[in-house]
């Protein structure tokens, strides 16, 4: 397993950032390696709302199969991966004063052998690291002077 945390200051109060972020399909605007987001569960929000995540990073594309298994409005998100790749991952809201938020995004997965051996796991979290780096410079575009920012 490898752990990988990232985390930024966002430009509004968590409840707005929260409705942005609690829109699961909405992920893929700013997420650079979720191309598609589908719902399996009846539910599109809340704790037992499953779905299915078309995930690329470079040459390898797969279907990332997830359950939320946390949701506390405007606080925190959490997610188990079941499918190739394993693990929990959360996402948590921190008001910084009264308009500002510290969204960090932390994640324990397993990548499977085939992923590169040994090396999988150090290796996977570090490129994935950089690329949910990214992701969450993405999220902050997203908000400017704690207003939502028409996406």
């Amino acid at each position: 397993m490898v752990m990988i945390a990232v985390e930024t200051e966002l430009d509004a109060p968590p409840d707005v950032v929260w409705d942005d972020v609690r829109n699961l399909k909405s992920h893929t605007q700013w997420m650079h390696d979720a191309e598609s987001i589908w719902f399996t569960s009846g539910q599109t929000s809340g704790v037992g709302t499953t779905f299915d995540c078309q995930t690329k990073v470079g040459p390898i594309s797969l279907n990332d199969v997830m359950e939320i298994t946390d949701w506390v409005e405007a606080d925190r998100m959490g997610v188990r991966h079941s499918g190739i790749v394993t693990g929990e991952g959360m996402f948590r809201l921190q008001p910084l004063g009264s308009d500002r938020t510290l969204f960090s995004w932390n994640e324990e997965l397993e990548f499977p052998f085939w992923m590169g051996g040994p090396l999988r796991n150090p290796v996977g979290g570090f490129i994935l690291k950089l690329i949910w780096k990214r992701n969450l410079q993405n999220l902050a575009r997203r908000f400017h002077a704690g207003e939502r920012v028409a996406a």
